[in-house]
């Protein structure tokens, strides 16, 4: 395996969230790198450090009574797959409101904030989260780009030694997720329906979900597709792009768009091993969408609650709003060399009250396309793009 890859933003943020709240939650999917970054952070504070891991039967048995088990501890104490016991919260509560208490908890999760609400809720205002995705592209560089978008984000699929490596890696991570993960939430789901329906999802990346027309499709109810797609969206596999309702006269699309997180496991799922295989997949434009989604997203620092699309009954759309107060900033990806300006593009810049619409593209130059539109390819968003403050 080569050498592991610098994360110095994460870091930083969570440092930085330490000093200020007691419980400190680093969020993301399984194997996605979290271990590793909470071990960087131990490695930078000085003091004590204990941890916990809760797959281990021995550190299972050493929580038996948390409350006497935690009180011994000072410093930072980490507590990796947080989500297998959510009974602990209610301990940390009582020690992090003790007088004088001298620890930071640094809590490891495979779950999104709302699967792990039921037992984070007595922590309000003790606790902060930080969600961590696969490598960004300010640390993987530009110029593997195309390595990124092929093989996907999780660390060892990115940095295995050849294309055959990570393929495996991505198929044993799906097989695994399903088969040992899953029942480990508490969830009674055949892996065969799972994967099936996974798979039949992969199918409908980057459009408005249609429960109706993937329930008949799959041949069961809509609700136990939308019980799916929930499942995979707080484990963090998928992404539900909520859609922006402006008071405007026109009729608005009020269904999310899905997204599959992970490029890599997206065309993994697709039966997509190889980039020529891929730029001769139908799904290659949405596949790249995706991407610049997720590149997008994780550069601005967009928090929960920000990042929508819009569309309209009459056609018009938007692909990506990101709204942080008065700020409104639009993207439309395309995946050509010479993108141009859409009708749809100059109706969301005018209904939306943009204050500028990026087309992000394949190409290589960025270029003003219009007053408040610019063109900026995927590779040159970091330089062309402002994070939000």
């Amino acid at each position: 395996m080569p050498a592991l890859i610098a994360r110095p933003r994460h870091l930083a943020r969570i440092s930085a969230l330490l000093r200020q709240f007691p419980v400190v939650a680093l969020l993301g999917a399984r194997q996605v790198g979290k271990t590793t970054l909470a071990r960087q952070v131990m490695a930078t504070r000085r003091g004590p450090t204990t941890v916990f891991d809760l797959e281990s039967s021995e550190d299972l048995a050493r929580l038996a009574d948390p409350l006497l088990a935690l009180r011994r501890t000072t410093g930072l104490v980490v507590i990796d797959e947080v989500q297998r016991l959510p009974e602990l919260f209610h301990t940390l509560r009582v020690l992090v409101d003790e007088p004088g208490h001298r620890r930071r908890f640094l809590l490891l999760g495979s779950a999104s904030p709302e699967l792990l609400r039921q037992g984070s809720e007595t922590l309000a205002g003790r606790i902060a989260y930080h969600e961590i995705e696969g490598f960004g592209l300010d640390e993987v560089g530009s110029d593997r780009l195309g390595r990124r978008w092929l093989r996907g984000g999780f660390p060892r699929a990115f940095l295995a030694r050849s294309e055959g490596e990570s393929v495996r890696w991505r198929e044993e991570f799906v097989r695994t997720f399903l088969e040992r993960d899953i029942p480990q939430f508490g969830l009674n789901i055949p892996a065969p329906a799972l994967r099936r329906f996974w798979s039949m999802l992969a199918h409908y990346h980057a459009q408005t979900w249609n429960g109706s027309e993937l329930a008949r499709a799959f041949g069961v109810a809509h609700t136990t597709v939308q019980r799916y797609l929930d499942l995979l969206t707080n484990t963090l596999m998928v992404r539900q792009l909520q859609p922006w309702h402006a008071n405007l006269s026109k009729r608005q699309i009020r269904s999310p768009k899905v997204y599959l997180r992970d490029s890599g496991l997206l065309h993994t799922l697709l039966g997509v091993h190889s980039q020529p295989a891929l730029e001769g997949h139908p799904k290659v434009g949405a596949s790249w969408e995706g991407l610049g989604v997720d590149i997008v997203l994780d550069h601005l620092g967009a928090r929960p609650g920000e990042a929508y699309f819009w569309g309209t009954q009459a056609g018009a759309e938007l692909d990506l709003l990101v709204v942080r107060g008065r700020t409104r900033i639009g993207f439309e990806f395309k995946r050509t060399s010479a993108p141009a300006i859409t009708p749809s593009m100059r109706i969301a810049l005018s209904d939306l009250a943009l204050q500028r619409l990026y087309v992000v593209h394949g190409g290589q130059h960025a270029f003003a396309l219009a007053d408040r539109i610019d063109a900026v390819p995927l590779a040159q968003v970091l330089e062309r793009v402002r994070p939000l403050r």
